[in-house]
């Protein structure tokens, strides 16, 4: 029996379905970093005692100097899952972009827009 060079439709959709789902909590959890970033819902120091304000001013940066490396990586993420579900579309979506070989399902899982197999990511470092 040949060697597999790519994953089933049933397969493939499996994986989209699991894509999607996290695809959906990323963008999700990004805009709830956008907005406190972006300090739309309104609450924050400026509305207390300018005491208050002097106080937590310092940490409220810091937070959202956070906040917003935090935003930029989900972004990173959401465009990787969007590019997997992508390559769901063309079908080649599982198949290491190194060694050409499908990507097992357990990385897969683990780590659903992985382009690369275990083996060819080692040779990397």
């Amino acid at each position: 029996m040949s060697e597999k060079t790519r994953y089933s439709d049933e397969e493939l959709e499996e994986f989209r379905v699991l894509i999607q789902e996290k695809l959906d909590k990323a963008q999700q959890e990004y805009e709830e970093l956008r907005s406190y970033v972006s300090n739309s819902e309104g609450n924050d120091v400026n509305d207390t005692s300018p005491t208050f304000k002097t106080l937590e001013e310092g940490a409220t940066t810091l937070s959202k100097e956070e906040s917003g490396r935090l935003a930029q990586r989900q972004i990173k993420f959401i465009q990787h899952l969007q590019a997997a579900l992508i390559r769901i579309e063309n079908k080649t979506y599982g198949i290491c972009r190194e060694t050409g070989k499908l990507i097992p399902k357990e990385r897969l899982r683990a780590v659903p827009h992985a382009t690369l197999s275990i083996e060819a990511k080692n040779t990397q470092k």
